[in-house]
């Protein structure tokens, strides 16, 4: 099995809908952002995953070790050897890399964030930076389309919290901000007990609107001249829109489900969107 194929099982076997932005991007482009996801998926894997923090941490410690191997051409994982075949082709920085792995660990030492500012400083390093080397990937020309795939990063991320409210409580952490928490009556306990409520459901459409805006403010920054280029984006903002929307239509039942948009339908959104360019 070559780099590339262990980097396209990683994202296939993830069923994420980050495969229907790929599918129509050239072959080089295409092994760049899938070989970007695996890496992505193997260190959120470590925090998932490992039940033990000083063992996950010591993973992670492995994790920059190997990215410095990688800017070093001495890799030896599978993903590893592909990111060193795109990162100077692509131009992806290593200290971008590393952001991530930093991300990673922000869930190692925080299960509560006090406000939004420190949950968008956790939604940078584990999704703005996806999005800004993601971008690169897919073509800058510029520099205000950087700004786009931010925000764009940081909408998903939104999207993602907003989706996995019970699932994340189960795992103990609870990424909406505690003082929103108090803002809307909605205690920790209640979250934790998957406890559903009117001033649960109204914390969560605040929360979508603010994903919404996030999700307005990237697409107006996004300039003309890299809009083809940014295709892929777009078909990953057009799904995860639709399923934030799925979401609100749904009353904010995510307490004790994952709401999911079907694969037909992901695949007619991708289409869609790409044909509009």
């Amino acid at each position: 099995m070559t780099p590339h194929q262990y980097c396209q099982n990683k994202a296939t076997a993830s069923g994420s809908s980050f495969y229907y932005s790929f599918m129509f991007l050239d072959l080089a482009r295409r092994q760049a952002i899938t070989a970007l996801y695996a890496f992505c998926r193997e260190v959120d894997d470590v925090v998932d995953e490992c039940r033990d923090p000083a063992l996950a941490r010591a993973k992670l410690d492995w994790w920059r070790q190997e990215i410095d191997r990688v800017f070093d051409a001495t890799p030896t994982h599978p993903v590893g050897f592909a990111l060193q075949e795109i990162c100077g082709p692509f131009g992806l920085a290593q200290e971008r890399l590393s952001e991530i792995i930093d991300g990673m660990e922000m869930d190692l030492q925080n299960r509560r964030y006090a406000d939004f500012p420190a949950l968008q400083n956790y939604c940078y390093h584990v999704a703005g930076v996806v999005g800004l080397l993601s971008a690169t990937i897919f073509g800058v020309s510029d520099s205000k389309t950087l700004d786009y795939a931010h925000d764009l990063g940081i909408a998903f991320q939104l999207t993602n919290i907003i989706r996995d409210v019970g699932e994340d409580a189960r795992r103990g952490r609870i990424y909406l901000p505690i003082d929103e928490l108090e803002r809307f009556n909605v205690s920790e306990a209640d979250i934790l007990a998957a406890r559903a409520s009117d001033d649960f459901r109204n914390l969560m459409a605040f929360q979508a609107e603010r994903a919404e805006a996030y999700y307005g403010q990237a697409l107006t920054k996004l300039p003309a001249a890299d809009r083809k280029n940014q295709r892929p984006g777009l078909v990953m903002a057009a799904i995860y829109r639709a399923l934030l929307r799925e979401i609100v239509r749904d009353g904010f039942s995510v307490l004790d489900r994952r709401t999911s948009l079907t694969p037909l339908r992901k695949a007619w959104l991708a289409g869609l969107t790409w044909l509009k360019g």
